[in-house]
């Protein structure tokens, strides 16, 4: 799990409600949770990061893929009074993102290439978690930041401007209205395989925990506050936004929509190769449906 999520999924019990004994890992990034998976220190990974794991796919990691988890809630933003106006002025900039390989990362690459034709050779990203992205920009050390919408709703100090979304500048890119997604659950092979029981079951405790966030605002701030450490202001900013950033969906249009993402990292050079036929598992997530 990363950060938010994961701390209501560990301070609830959704998951022994299941009949599930589990040890819940947070991770400070994407990057370190897929490290985690691929070293099977994990069994499974309700975050991890799309572009991450279709390029372990394509490299034979036993890998699959049971639900798609955190939409691109993403903003491109620069601080107030920039000269930089629009998306096109990044050529040549400084901008910080989550490190290269993330699926932020990738997907940035593509829109701006895409839609802009600043290829990832034409601005300098400069790599980091979402607080020291902050910092950067507050002591301009970058020109502009691809950050989280939760991340831009949090800033108190430090004003921005905002250029685009990366759901704006997908569907500008795609001509498709769906938002793509830079986190899905990711689960080894191996354990999928033994115990498609138990994964169906960890979908539907993530689904209950989602749907009891919804309802328990209060709840998950207090939450957040204990585990996360947040600051009540930032922690109520996280609650409000919970339905946008968290998902567990693996319906036939989400399935689609993470085809057509490694179809657009692929065409721009950013993915090498073809997914592999099964990588999606479906049937632990119809399972879910069925279980309370």
């Amino acid at each position: 799990m990363v950060l938010g999520d994961g701390s209501v999924l560990e301070g609830t019990a959704f998951l022994k409600q299941q009949g599930l004994d589990v040890h819940v890992a947070r991770f400070p990034d994407v990057n370190a949770l897929l490290r985690a998976l691929a070293s099977s220190l994990i069994d499974l990974a309700s975050g991890a990061p799309a572009a991450g794991v279709f390029s372990s796919a394509l490299e034979d990691l036993p890998i699959k893929v049971f639900a798609a988890t955190q939409p691109a809630e993403v903003q491109f933003v620069v601080p107030e009074g920039s000269p930089i106006k629009s998306l096109d002025q990044f050529r040549g900039k400084k901008i910080g993102m989550s490190p290269a390989g993330s699926s932020v990362a990738v997907i940035a690459g593509a829109v701006l290439a895409g839609n802009h034709g600043i290829g990832a050779d034409d601005f300098s990203l400069v790599g980091g978690n979402e607080s020291r992205l902050a910092q950067f920009l507050a002591q301009k050390q970058v020109d502009g930041a691809a950050l989280r919408s939760v991340t831009v709703a949090q800033l108190k100090e430090l004003k921005v401007t905002r250029l685009g979304s990366f759901a704006q500048e997908w569907q500008r890119l795609t001509g498709a209205s769906s938002v793509p997604y830079i986190g899905i659950g990711a689960v080894r092979a191996e354990f999928v395989a033994e115990h498609p029981e138990a994964l169906a079951r960890v979908i539907a405790g993530l689904r209950n925990t989602l749907a009891w966030g919804d309802t328990h605002r209060d709840e998950v701030v207090a939450i957040l506050r204990k585990s996360a450490n947040l600051p009540e202001e930032d922690a109520r900013i996280y609650a409000a936004q919970w339905n946008d950033m968290n998902r567990v969906a693996f319906e036939p249009a989400d399935l689609q929509t993470l085809k057509r993402q490694h179809e657009v990292f692929a065409a721009g050079g950013l993915i090498k190769g073809s997914l592999p036929a099964d990588l999606f598992v479906t049937g632990p997530y119809e399972a879910a449906k069925k279980l309370k």
